[in-house]
This record gives structure tokens, C-alpha cells and sequence, in this order.
């Protein structure tokens, strides 16, 4: 069953809001004391959280049996994707002014700043193979480039963890509710293994990518 129209439009405005406010509260300069700061938390902190809600499409279809909503996957991780680009900008144009042997530095000896970029890479290749036509080509090899997403995940909570250094509270609320959405998806493949049947899909059956058409 196709989603109501509407109800699409309505899942998209909602996705763009923080980018809107983001750029609203820029214009006002209500950046606070750090806009840099600000906007690199924010952008950050809106990845996390539709990459994390992405993944929840899937356990979601199961309580519910609205099979409907996976209609949504690919559009809200292609969202979380756009705010990871809007999160690297800030770090590479408005932090350093595209100084990118500074980049390259910071990538290669600070541990937060690497888990970031490699999350980020694994996300850009999640983004750019989301079309049908990479479906088509990749065939079955396409769903195990896409469970790249759970690594890529991982590595936004790691990467979160490692930057805030004191108040770690915010990082593990986001750890925790991946290591729940990872529960959710192993529950069933382990529920027939230990039935005495081979699941389908040893690793995550049945799990479509998060950055899906």
C-alpha cells in the first residue's frame, strides 16, 4: 500500500525543521556565545538522531504491521546523511577555512575526529548506492554494503562519546538506543536458530538498509 502523499510531505517538512531553525537562529544570532560550537552540536546531534530513528522503521513495521512505513527508510536516511554533510562542513569551512592539511592532521592523530570521518565516508557510500540503479547493479552484494549502517551508527555514537569528554549523558542515551534498535533486529534470527532452523539471513534477516528506495 502506497503512503498517503500528504503524510510523506508531512514526514519531509519535519526533517528539514532543524536545518531551518539552525539557519533562522544563524541569521538572528542566536548562535549563542560559540555559533561554530552550536551548529556543529546541533548538526551532529540531528544525524545521530534520524540515522537512529531510520533504523527504527524496521522494528517499528513488526509491532505494528504497518508495512507502509518503510516507505520512509530511504528519505529519513538520506536526511540523516544531509545533516552529516552539514556537520562536516561547519568542521572543514567554518572551523579550519578549508585548511585541509590541518584536516588530513586531524584525521590521521585524533582519535574522535577519525571514527567521525570514517562514519561519515560509510554513510556517503550508503547515500551515493541508495538508487535503484546501484540496487540493479550490485545486486545481493547491495544489501551487505548496507548493513554498513549499524558500523556507521557505532561509530556516530563513539564518535559523540570521544568529543564530549565530561558529560557523557547525551552519547549514552544514543548508545543505548542503538544497542536496543541492534536487539530488535537480532531477535528473530536468533529465535529460529534456536528453533533449530537456519534463518534466511544469518546476520539480520530480513533487514532492508537504512539509506533505502
Amino acid at each position: 500500500m502506497r503512503l498517503p502523499e500528504p503524510l510523506k510531505v508531512a514526514v519531509f517538512a519535519l526533517a528539514t525543521i532543524p536545518a531551518v531553525a539552525l539557519g533562522l537562529d544563524a541569521l538572528r544570532g542566536q548562535l549563542g556565545a560559540n555559533p561554530i560550537e552550536e551548529i556543529t552540536h546541533r548538526t551532529g546531534w540531528w544525524t545521530l538522531t534520524l540515522l537512529l530513528v531510520t533504523l527504527a522503521v524496521t522494528p517499528l513495521r513488526r509491532l505494528t504491521g504497518w508495512n507502509g512505513v518503510v516507505r520512509f527508510r530511504r528519505m529519513l536516511g538520506l536526511f540523516a546523511f544531509f545533516y552529516a554533510v552539514l556537520h562536516l562542513l561547519t568542521y572543514v569551512v567554518l572551523d579550519l577555512f578549508f585548511a585541509f592539511d590541518v584536516v588530513l592532521e586531524d584525521v590521521m592523530k585524533r582519535p574522535y575526529i577519525t571514527v567521525g570521518f570514517a562514519a561519515f565516508l560509510m554513510l556517503s557510500s550508503l547515500a551515493l548506492t541508495s538508487t535503484r540503479g546501484w540496487i540493479r547493479r550490485l545486486g545481493k552484494r547491495w544489501q551487505r554494503l548496507h548493513r554498513l549502517v549499524y558500523v556507521a551508527a557505532l561509530a556516530g555514537v563513539v564518535h559523540f562519546y570521544w568529543l564530549v569528554k565530561a558529560d557523557t549523558r547525551e552519547p549514552l542515551l544514543f548508545g543505548a538506543a542503538l544497542a536496543l534498535l541492534l536487539g530488535a533486529r537480532l531477535r528473530r534470527p536468533l529465535r529460529r536458530f534456536g528453533a533449530g532452523r537456519t534463518p534466511a539471513r544469518p546476520t539480520l534477516e530480513g533487514a532492508r538498509p537504512a539509506i533505502h528506495p
